[in-house]
């Protein structure tokens, strides 16, 4: 086995398509525009497409994104907003950002996404004004399911899709099944740029316009502010033109994402380690998670012959040190076990089956 320089290696992951990428870039550079031009349109009209949603609005990152699709909902101060506590803190930190308060539901043992059931308690005894689905680790969550809750309260769906690019079930997509949804580009992510980026998509064209306006300081036409939130986030032309080489390659990489997981989860068998269940095309495999209860010995364990291992997320939102005093009290008991046992293997489609199987060994051996 080559040597893994962590459990995403982004070098391996553009070697293939450099000669690709070089062109675009240099389409840009010839071009001599780099903001808000043809390749963000193109992009833009692209991935829509590919998502099945109406409209794309690309923006400089995926917090931005969940931010800036609240204020389009006009979520803001005194408004209350559903979401889980275990996927990195990114919905909470937008959550606050546009002013209003985050609620935690806890989410499932079995996939550690948001829990329906838990939903279903939280509205019927309280009052929530929109409600963010993450599509936690590549995996859809019941969204259908909690769409049709949050449709008999009236209360707005937000997709975080930031780990779920094309994720499906039958032949809808992830992004659209909600009012609106939010994608990351990181470079990690599984259509990842060669820097930050992000993009809302959504069918409703009232949200598409509110967040166009929002993405370049509420402007309704140059200089003229009209809507309040606005701010400077836009996804630039280089990346966009990356990203264009990068969407029709997307399917193959997740279908080989969905191999690796499949292969890691036949392949591990020890009593102190639970794998992910083997899913179909609802899942993309963005991190492959399994859980331990003595995940700092797994970790130095792999870590001794050379394999690399992260941890996605250690500590809940609820509990960290910038905003735990404004959530005394909250007790999510499975959201808390799963952060204190979840450990990451590698995963990234460039991966070879010797690779996997090695890790298993490891795994196996501990």
């Amino acid at each position: 086995m080559q040597t893994l320089k962590s459990i995403n290696d982004l070098g391996r992951h553009t070697q293939a398509i450099q000669g690709e990428l070089s062109a675009a870039i240099e389409r840009v550079l010839r071009s001599g525009w780099f903001v808000l031009g043809p390749e963000v349109t193109a992009f833009e009209q692209e991935f829509a497409g590919y998502c099945g949603t109406e409209h794309c609005i690309s923006l400089a990152n995926g917090t931005d994104a969940l931010e800036l699709a609240l204020r389009a909902l006009d979520i803001g101060a005194g408004k209350t907003v559903l979401t889980v506590a275990n996927a990195g803190m990114y919905s909470t930190i937008a959550i606050l950002a546009a002013g209003a308060r985050p609620v935690f539901t806890d989410v499932r043992p079995d996939t550690l996404l948001m829990d329906s059931a838990d939903v279903a308690r939280i509205l019927e005894r309280q009052k929530i004004d929109a409600i963010i689905v993450t599509h936690l680790y590549g995996l859809l969550a019941d969204i259908r399911q909690i769409s049709e809750l949050a449709r008999a309260h009236g209360i707005p769906v937000i997709e975080d899709c930031a780990q779920a690019h094309g994720a499906a079930l039958g032949d809808q997509r992830a992004g659209s099944f909600a009012d609106i949804a939010c994608f990351s580009f990181y470079p990690t992510k599984n259509l990842g740029a060669l820097g930050d980026g992000g993009a809302i998509v959504t069918s409703r064209p009232d949200l598409a316009s509110n967040a166009r306006q929002l993405r370049q300081y509420g402007w309704s036409s140059k200089y003229h502010a009209a809507l309040a939130g606005g701010r400077n986030s836009r996804l630039d032309e280089m990346q966009a033109a990356v990203l264009r080489v990068m969407l029709p390659l997307l399917d193959q990489w997740n279908t080989r994402r969905r191999e690796i997981a499949a292969r890691y989860s036949g392949g591990i068998r020890h009593p102190k380690v639970t794998v992910p269940a083997i899913h179909g095309n609802d899942y993309v495999a963005h991190l492959y998670v399994i859980m331990t209860p003595e995940r700092e010995r797994l970790k130095q364990h792999l870590a001794a012959t050379g394999i690399p291992s992260d941890v996605h997320y250690p500590l809940p939102d609820y509990a960290q040190a910038a905003c735990r005093h404004l959530f005394e009290g909250v007790e999510l008991p499975v959201t808390a076990q799963a952060c204190g046992e979840v450990l990451t293997l590698p995963c990234f489609p460039e991966m070879s089956d010797d690779e996997v199987d090695s890790i298993i060994a490891c795994v196996n051996s501990w």
